[in-house]
C-alpha cells in the first residue's frame, strides 16, 4: 500500500508538472511577438517555423492546449483525492481539494504564466517543438469539440464565424508605436516620424500643397533677363510659367535650363540676354504635371520616384488649379521641416504663450498641432486651423470671436479679408 500512495502522489506531481506546461505554453503562443517570430524564421531558425505554424491556427492550438490542461488538472484532482481517502477517509476529500486548489493555482496557473508573460518568445520557442505533437494528436478530439459547440451554439441562434478578420496592420503598428511612447522606449521625433510614415496613405496633397495664393509664378512672355532674375530672387529651383492667364500653366522652368541657355548664348559674341526671349525658352521648359487633389502622400510620393519628378501642379476635379506639390512638401511630413540655405527664415508658426496658450498662424495644419502637442484636434472637418475655425463658425468668423471644441477654445485674433490669419488657442487647462 505504501508503495501505491507513493507512486500516486510521485504521479500528481508529474501530472502538475505537464499542466503548468500546458499553462505557459498556452500563454507563451498567445503572448509571442509573431513580427519577431516571422523575422527568425526568415533568418533559418526552424523552431520559429513551429511556432509560426501553431499559431497561424490559433482556434486549434488553444482548443489542443485547453483540452490537455484539464484532462491532466482532473486526473490529478482525481489521483490526489484517492490519496487522501486512503489516508484520512472521508474527510481525504476536503483535504484534497484544498490541497490541489493551492498547488494548481500557484504551481501550475500563476507560476509557469508569469514566467512565459516575462519571457514569451524565448518560452515559446522551447515549447514549440513540444507542443506540436500534441497538438496535432489532439487535433481530431479539438474538432469534435468544436463541432459539438457550433451546434449548441447553433440552437440558440448563434453562427460561428469561419474566421475572424485580421485587425488592420496600420493600426496595430499605432498602438505599438504608442506604447513604446508611453512606456518610454520611443523619443517622440522617432514616433512622430513612424506615425507620419503610417499616414502616407490617409493624407492627401491637398493637406499639404502649397496653396496657389502663396505660389510664385512667372508670365512666360516676359525677356528671358527677366525671367532669370526672378528666378533667381526666389528660393525654388522650378517655378511655373503661365501665359495670357494665371491660370493657363503652360510649363514649368527649371533654374538650370534657364542658366545653361542663357551662359551658352553668353558665349556668342554675337549674341545677348536679350536675344533669348519667349520663343527661346519654349525649348526650355518642361511640360507641367498636373495631379488630382484627392492623391494620397504614399500614391504621390511612388509617382515622384517612377517619373523622376520632384514637382507636380495640383488640380480639383474640374481642373482648376489648386495648388503645387513637391518631393520635399512630402517628406517633410515625415521629418518634419527641411530648411536650406536658400530658404526664406520664418518667424514661428505657433507661439507658446503665458498661462498655456498658443498663438498660432492661421496656415498651420491640425495634423501638425496634433503631433507636436499630442492634441486630438479633428483632422476631417479642415485642413488647417484657420480652416478649423471657419468650419466652427459655418461663416467666416469676426476678430475676438471664440469657439469650444472637447475643452478647446479658438479665438479669432486677426483677418485679412476673408482668411483667418491667426488664433489663440487655449488647450484644456490652460488659463485665460
Amino acid at each position: 500500500m505504501d508503495g501505491e500512495l507513493l507512486f500516486s502522489i510521485l504521479g500528481v506531481l508529474v501530472l502538475l508538472v505537464l499542466s503548468a506546461f500546458f499553462s505557459g505554453t498556452e500563454t507563451a503562443l498567445t503572448a509571442v511577438s509573431r513580427a519577431r517570430m516571422h523575422q527568425l524564421e526568415r533568418r533559418g531558425v526552424r523552431r520559429a517555423n513551429r511556432v509560426n505554424r501553431l499559431i497561424a491556427r490559433p482556434e486549434r492550438l488553444i482548443g489542443a492546449v485547453l483540452l490537455g490542461n484539464n484532462l491532466v488538472n482532473i486526473l490529478a484532482s482525481a489521483v490526489a483525492t484517492s490519496v487522501m481517502i486512503a489516508l484520512f477517509g472521508k474527510a481525504g476529500v476536503a483535504y484534497a481539494t484544498a490541497i490541489m486548489t493551492a498547488l494548481v493555482v500557484v504551481f501550475a496557473e500563476v507560476l509557469p504564466k508569469t514566467y512565459a508573460l516575462n519571457r514569451p518568445n524565448r518560452t515559446a520557442l522551447a515549447a514549440g517543438p513540444i507542443i506540436g505533437p500534441i497538438v496535432f494528436a489532439l487535433g481530431p478530439a479539438v474538432d469534435l469539440v468544436q463541432t459539438i459547440v457550433s451546434g449548441v451554439l447553433g440552437l440558440f441562434g448563434v453562427r460561428m464565424r469561419q474566421g475572424e478578420a485580421a485587425a488592420d496592420a496600420s493600426e496595430e503598428l499605432r498602438g505599438t508605436l504608442a506604447l513604446h511612447a508611453r512606456d518610454g522606449a520611443m523619443v517622440k521625433s522617432d514616433r512622430d516620424m513612424l506615425d507620419a510614415i503610417l499616414d502616407l496613405s490617409d493624407v492627401e496633397v491637398s493637406e499639404v500643397m502649397v496653396h496657389r495664393k502663396n505660389m510664385i509664378m512667372l508670365d512666360a512672355d516676359q525677356p528671358a533677363p527677366k525671367i532669370a532674375e526672378a528666378l533667381l530672387a526666389t528660393p525654388y529651383s522650378r517655378v511655373p510659367l503661365w501665359q495670357g492667364d494665371v491660370d493657363n500653366i503652360v510649363g514649368v522652368l527649371h533654374a538650370k535650363d534657364l542658366l545653361r541657355a542663357i551662359s551658352a548664348g553668353a558665349k556668342d559674341a554675337a549674341a545677348s540676354h536679350a536675344t533669348l526671349t519667349a520663343p527661346g525658352l519654349h525649348d526650355l521648359w518642361r511640360e507641367p504635371w498636373f495631379v488630382p487633389e484627392t492623391t494620397t502622400l504614399m500614391e504621390q510620393l511612388n509617382a515622384f520616384r517612377a517619373r523622376r519628378e520632384h514637382f507636380a501642379l495640383v488640380v480639383d476635379e474640374y481642373g482648376a488649379l489648386m495648388g503645387l506639390v513637391t518631393l520635399e512638401d512630402i517628406l517633410e511630413e515625415i521629418v518634419g521641416d527641411i530648411s536650406d540655405e536658400h530658404d526664406v527664415l520664418r518667424t514661428s508658426a505657433v507661439r507658446r504663450e503665458a498661462g498655456g496658450s498658443f498663438m498660432i498662424d492661421g496656415v498651420v495644419t491640425v495634423r501638425d498641432l496634433n503631433r507636436d502637442f499630442d492634441w486630438d484636434l479633428p483632422e476631417d472637418d479642415a485642413a488647417t486651423i484657420a480652416g478649423l475655425v471657419i468650419h466652427l463658425a459655418r461663416r467666416i468668423p469676426d476678430v475676438g470671436e471664440s469657439f469650444s471644441l472637447d475643452g478647446f477654445t479658438f479665438e479669432v485674433m486677426r483677418r485679412l479679408r476673408n482668411q483667418v490669419t491667426a488664433v489663440r488657442i487655449r488647450p484644456p487647462g490652460a488659463k485665460t
